[in-house]
């Protein structure tokens, strides 16, 4: 593995830590809009997604959109879109990074069923094909270019 951190560095990827919860889902943490947050790291979910509560927090500009959101918690549900926002995970920084919004309540209540802490959102494959990520799951470390 640590030939593997070597080729990376010199690649210029960005090595980011991340934790498994209780649920055994990946957090990372995040700066949207330079505030701090704790995401689930998702490479099932197509798009980086914040709940409706989160809006105030990240200084969110929500627009309604037409699309549907679907997952876990089950499909067809609202969404709105916020453009022309700042992520960062660890250095690893986009500028002007769209981000989904629509209803975490049931991701944060399963979260708390599980004795785990809630989350301010997810982090999706739109993060990890734009960074080109790379996920060491033994060593618990997303890598991003």
């Amino acid at each position: 593995m640590e030939e593997l951190q070597k080729v990376l560095k010199k690649a210029k990827y960005q090595k980011i830590k991340f934790k498994f919860i209780a649920t055994n889902h990946l957090v990372v943490k995040i700066k949207l809009n330079g505030i701090h947050g704790n995401f689930i790291l998702d490479t099932g979910a197509s798009n980086t997604c914040v709940g409706y509560e989160a809006i105030e927090r990240y200084q969110l500009d929500v627009v309604d959109s037409d699309d549907k959101a679907a997952g876990a918690g089950g499909t067809g549900m609202d969404t709105q879109v916020s453009k022309n926002n700042i992520l960062q995970i660890g250095r690893w920084k986009q500028k002007e990074y769209t981000v989904i919004v629509f209803d975490m309540s049931h991701v944060n209540e399963a979260l708390r069923d599980h004795k785990a802490k809630p989350v301010h959102g997810i982090i999706g494959a739109d993060v990890l094909m734009t960074g080109k990520g790379i996920i060491d799951y033994y060593n618990h470390y997303l890598y991003l270019k």
